[in-house]
């Protein structure tokens, strides 16, 4: 008898196996086509990092705003918050003699986990002032290594394979998200941010640890020159088009970035929202977020960064407009929605587009200029909108000029793709 349960038990285990390793390779087909096999390993071990990243997101990042909010952060001080995360980007450039003497991945990685394990402090903090401070490290951490990242996807990954290896990573960050981010608002609402804030900063090591296995396939360009401001400068004027490409951001960012402080205000004072039906929001958001990297990841490799981006910049005029004239959780519906098709069009854009206007190989030059202007509108930006509230500008006519800068912008950035 014995014998028989354990032939069946071994045949079970025999037949699972092949059916969940047949299960996995259509699941990387599906989100990758046909790959290389060195394109393939790195697909592997980028989409395992971004799984874990999905639940270190949803444990603490999209939440972050409402938790500040809900622990009395003022106006001004989400205002703050909303620049913290630009900081680091400002700061980029400096990176660039760093890069001289070690890898991208060895920078990228080490910055990064020592970014993310700060967030474990978490469980000790209840007020918004010290948040704030453990939020600014986080994110001047996260943001620091942006040149770094540009190189290692283009390294990682050959330019016919780029798009889709990297929107099919994506694929995995959302599909995380949208599964964990109802659960972690039901969990912020019974235990509170500190326990989330804990479990978050170890999901966010794990998937450092992950993305450290991948490995270079396409040869690197020349090193950097250094931080140089006459050097970046001279770059700069010498590519009129990256120029008008980078006033683009700015006119967009301003735009984009100067409402973000009034977001969580309408969520908590007007419409009096729950951290559940925040939570809610945001999966409509990681739906689309995935829906749109479906196509977002094709379209880069049939149509290039710049026209993406456009259409991202596009989708971004929805989201004040929606706010202007809501009124109920349902009303934020098309924000959240543009928010989630925007992200990843960004996210896909911006990294690539520094790749395909570098001139002469100098990817990390180019891609500090473009975070570096990010950082500079991301943290004038947000005070500006802080100000304009407070000098008594009425809500409806500050979230019409920022539509209107948008759309300005995605003007601008019709002449950059000519």
């Amino acid at each position: 008898m014995h014998g028989i349960i354990g032939a069946a038990r071994k045949l079970n285990y025999e037949n699972f196996v092949p059916s969940f390793t047949t299960t996995l390779l259509r699941l990387e087909r599906f989100l990758f086509g046909g790959l290389p096999e060195r394109v393939r390993y790195n697909t592997r071990f980028d989409l395992a990092g971004a799984l874990a990243y999905g639940a270190f997101f949803s444990a603490s990042l999209a939440f972050m705003p409402v938790v500040l909010r809900r622990l009395g952060a003022s106006t001004t001080e989400l205002a703050l918050y909303v620049t913290l995360t630009y900081v680091g980007q400002l700061l980029s450039p400096l990176s660039l003699s760093l890069l001289r003497r070690m890898s991208p991945m060895t920078f990228a990685t080490v910055v990064w986990a020592l970014g993310r394990a700060i967030l474990v402090f978490g469980l000790f903090v209840n007020e918004a002032p010290w948040l704030l401070v453990l939020a600014g490290i986080f994110w001047i951490a996260e943001a620091l290594p942006g040149p770094a990242y540009s190189q290692i996807m283009q390294q990682s990954y050959p330019p016919a394979f780029r798009g889709r290896a990297m929107s099919g990573v994506r694929i995995g960050t959302t599909v995380a998200v949208l599964l964990l981010t109802p659960f972690a608002g039901q969990m912020l609402d019974r235990f509170g941010h500190q326990l989330l804030l804990g479990i978050a900063s170890f999901f966010g090591v794990l998937s450092i640890i992950l993305f450290a296995y991948m490995r270079p396939i396409v040869p690197a360009g020349p090193p950097p020159t250094g931080f140089s401001l006459p050097t970046l400068f001279r770059l700069l004027r010498g590519d009129r088009r990256f120029a008008l490409y980078l006033g683009t951001l700015i006119v967009y960012g301003f735009g984009a970035v100067m409402p973000l402080a009034l977001y969580p205000v309408v969520q908590v004072n007007r419409l009096q929202l729950s951290y559940t039906q925040v939570g809610y929001l945001a999966v409509t958001q990681s739906l689309f977020w995935l829906l749109g990297y479906l196509f977002w990841g094709r379209l880069l490799d049939r149509r290039g960064a710049a026209w993406v981006l456009r259409i991202g910049i596009l989708l971004a005029a929805i989201i004040p407009f929606t706010y202007i004239w809501a009124h109920s959780a349902w009303f934020l519906l098309p924000a959240f929605i543009a928010q989630g098709l925007l992200q990843g069009a960004f996210e896909l854009g911006v990294t690539n587009i520094s790749i395909e206007l570098a001139d002469n190989g100098r990817v990390l030059e180019y891609t500090a200029l473009q975070t570096a202007a990010i950082g500079f509108r991301g943290m004038l930006a947000p005070f500006l909108g802080a100000a304009l509230l407070q000098i008594g500008l009425p809500e409806p006519f500050f979230l019409g000029l920022c539509v209107l800068l948008i759309l300005v912008a995605v003007v601008m950035m019709g002449a950059v793709r000519r």
